[in-house]
Parts: C-alpha cells; sequence; structure tokens
C-alpha cells in the first residue's frame, strides 16, 4: 500500500521531550493518528527504528511518520476542473455552479470528488476527498482539499474565507447579522432564522449596488448551512436568483453566491497561502 512520509526534525528546544508530547504538541498530530499510527507496520521511525510514543527524543532526531494511503470509493468521472493551486498536501479548485462537491443520492457522478477522482487515475495519486469547507450546489467559488488527514486536521483550523453575494434591495453602510439558525419545520433542508436555532453570526460590507441589488463583501464568523442565504432573507433582502428564501430569479437562475477569497496557513510549509477566484459572468452580468 502506498503511503505518505511526513517528516519532522526535533528542534534543540525539544531535546529530551517525551515523543507522544512532541507529536502532539509540537507537530499537531492529533492523539486519533498517533494511535492510528502506532498500529501501523514502521508507522513512526526514528534512525530507521520504530519509535514508541514513550520514548525521549533528542535534538536534531529525524522522525518519520508513514501514512497510509486512503481508501477512494467515489467513482471516477470525467469532467472539468479549474485548479488555482496544488501541491503534494493540498488541492484547491474553482467550483462553478450547478456543480455539487460531494455525491448524494441525487448526484452519484457528476460531482467534484467524481471529477477529482478521475483525475486522480491518470496522476495515480490516492486519497480520499476531504473538502475543508463547502459550497451548495449551486454556490460557486473556491474549494480547500486536503490529501490526508493529518493535513486536513490543520486546515481545518487555519481557513478563513470571504464570499461576494449580491441581495435584493440596497444595502449602503455595512453590519452584522447576529440570528440563529436552525431546520424550518417540514424541511429537510431549508433554514430558518429562529431564536432556538444554533449561533449564527455574518458580517457584511456593501461594496457597489445598482437601483436594485447591492454587492456584498461577507466574512462568517460561524459556518452553518444556508447561512449566508438565510440571514439575508431574513433581514428582507434575500440573494437575487434564490428562490428557496425569497430572491428573484428574473436577472440569475441562482444564488448570486460566490467564495472569492480564501487564505490558510499551509501544515507543512508554514507558509500563509492566499488564493483569489474571480466573480463569475452571471453575476458580472447581473450588476451591468
Amino acid at each position: 500500500m502506498e503511503r505518505k512520509e511526513l517528516i519532522f526534525i526535533v528542534p534543540p528546544e525539544c531535546g529530551g521531550m517525551n515523543a507522544n508530547v512532541f507529536l502532539k504538541k509540537h507537530c499537531k498530530v492529533s492523539a486519533r493518528m498517533i494511535a492510528r499510527l502506532k498500529r501501523e507496520k514502521n508507522g513512526i521511525i526514528r534512525d530507521d527504528k520504530i519509535l514508541r510514543t514513550i520514548d525521549t527524543l533528542n535534538a536534531g532526531d529525524k522522525i518519520i511518520l508513514n501514512i497510509p494511503a486512503d481508501k477512494n470509493d467515489i467513482v471516477p468521472t470525467e469532467g472539468s476542473l479549474n485548479i488555482l493551486f496544488e501541491d503534494d498536501y493540498v488541492i484547491v479548485l474553482d467550483k462553478p455552479s450547478n456543480t455539487p462537491v460531494h455525491p448524494t443520492k441525487v448526484h452519484q457522478t457528476d460531482t467534484l470528488a467524481n471529477f477529482l477522482a478521475f483525475r486522480q487515475l491518470k496522476t495515480g495519486e490516492r486519497f480520499t476527498f476531504r473538502a475543508i469547507n463547502r459550497l451548495d450546489k449551486d454556490t460557486s467559488g473556491i474549494v480547500v482539499v486536503a490529501k490526508d488527514c493529518y493535513t486536513a486536521n490543520l486546515l481545518f483550523k487555519s481557513l478563513n474565507k470571504t464570499y461576494l453575494a449580491i441581495c435584493e434591495g440596497i444595502i449602503r453602510e455595512k453590519g452584522t447579522i447576529n440570528k440563529p439558525i436552525r431546520l424550518l419545520e417540514g424541511h429537510t433542508i431549508q433554514r430558518t432564522a429562529a431564536f432556538d436555532g444554533k449561533p449564527s453570526v455574518t458580517h457584511y460590507t456593501p461594496v457597489m449596488h445598482t437601483d436594485r441589488h447591492t454587492l456584498l463583501n461577507i466574512v462568517l464568523e460561524t459556518g452553518h448551512t444556508h447561512q449566508i442565504r438565510c440571514h439575508f432573507s431574513s433581514i428582507g433582502c434575500p440573494l437575487a436568483g434564490d428562490d428557496m428564501y425569497g430572491g428573484s430569479l428574473e436577472y440569475i437562475t441562482r444564488q448570486a453566491l460566490h467564495c472569492n477569497f480564501v487564505s490558510f496557513v499551509h501544515p507543512i510549509t508554514g507558509k500563509v497561502i492566499k488564493i483569489k477566484s474571480e466573480m463569475p459572468e452571471d453575476m458580472k452580468n447581473l450588476l451591468k
């Protein structure tokens, strides 16, 4: 089975440290992954020998974690992928609207995950599809995918996102929507703002407006399903094209929402990665 190596050099300040403490505190390896690697043959190595988590480390030791290759049960389907960034640990995709991120009962073979599984057949890579952020089928923009569980765990903690949205009505001042959200009674998908929902906070800044619509820059303090769509509907400014939440289909046939920017600290290199995606044509046309 293919493996991925993660290599850590013990710095001087960690000399004399317990291996388990070093892996958790310095390398940010989860207890669950450490337990898994201990069960794997040559899962944790020092100087070509098995490293026990109770062992003491020396400054300069080379620690290698051999992460087993993932299973990928997603059906490969040939499809278009717009890749914004890729290395051995992360791939960042620009998702078009009308494309689901994950397979569902209705969409088994036409998702971003299916297209990426097909690409893996050509590149020879093997990894489970771990989307760090998720977008609705008709929301366009950036999706960050980790290629292993270690990278995924750290990306979840460092990923920042901004969105562009076009709502109905004129909003002139920046503000915050702080309303709990829960599932609407009798529905399996649609949400509603209600006092007994999950705490939900959306920050927005108007960028420009026409005589009917406002382009907004949005940052989420919390990230719940349909949060942006539900929140703007709750203040009487539903997203254009979002008929589920009261938006009109007159000018655009899907919710005018796009994830246009992400930043994260790369789990391996430590560098801050910043990635942008241009607003799609259907949203640009709406503002003309």
